[in-house]
């Protein structure tokens, strides 16, 4: 009788302990291997072109200037055939959506990892999407009331805004920002003046502001510089 293959699983977190526990949990179960481990998209992506994994568990704040949400879309775009699934510190009521958009196949918050990233690896394995009941619910009830005046106006940032966003409240300067993200200093200041529109700030004192308290308010870190790279 041949032995079962088992679900090839990489790992891309910039946590190594993370990395190391997720490992440990994965590797003892019979239908599970950890082939490989990144840190960065750029890392992943010569990975998953080397060691051919059946899936990509993703965190969203990676090291570099690639985010877990852009390596989600070049893992889509490269090797479709790659499923990924996202582990992140984030509360899923804001990312979820945004991370099934992107390409991936479910969402699991740090929170409860170990006791949902496996069953969330088989349910997506079978080609089913992975998420929470709770935002189930949620997304059954922005389709009902998909105009509420209570949607948050941070959800209302697209995926590079959100990025530009973030790293405002890490307290990265503008002209690094443009580095780690591969683009001029103008576009960065174009990103800026969308996010205080939409965010109904009246200046970059606000939006500085307003972003280093969403970093705060959402465990997210501070000070920390992304170094340039891309997926």
């Amino acid at each position: 009788m041949p032995i079962p293959q088992k679900t090839k699983v990489l790992l891309v977190d910039d946590h190594p302990l993370v990395r190391e526990w997720l490992a440990h949990l994965l590797n003892q179960q019979p239908d599970f291997q950890v082939c490989g481990e990144a840190t960065n998209g750029p890392q992943a992506m010569k990975l998953i072109a080397k060691v051919e994994p059946n899936v990509a568990v993703v965190d969203i704040s990676l090291e570099g200037g690639c985010s877990g949400i852009e390596l989600i879309k070049s893992i889509r775009a490269i090797h479709p055939e790659v499923v990924t699934v996202v582990l992140s510190m984030h509360d899923e009521s804001l990312y979820a959506e945004r991370v099934l958009r992107a390409g991936a196949r479910g969402y699991v918050m740090k929170t409860e990892a170990t006791k949902k990233i496996i069953p969330a690896i088989r349910h997506v394995m079978e080609g089913k999407l992975y998420v929470s009941d709770r935002f189930m619910a949620a997304m059954a009830e922005r389709l009902v009331e998909r105009n509420a005046a209570g949607t948050s106006r941070v959800a209302q940032l697209s995926d590079r805004e959100m990025e530009v966003f973030e790293m405002i409240g890490q307290g990265v300067e503008t002209r690094q920002i443009a580095e780690a993200m591969h683009v001029s200093f103008k576009t960065i200041q174009s990103f800026s003046a969308r996010i205080k529109e939409k965010l109904m700030l009246a200046n970059a004192t606000e939006l500085v502001r307003e972003a280093v308290l969403w970093q705060v308010a959402n465990g997210g870190k501070t000070e920390k510089t992304r170094k340039a790279g891309s997926c």
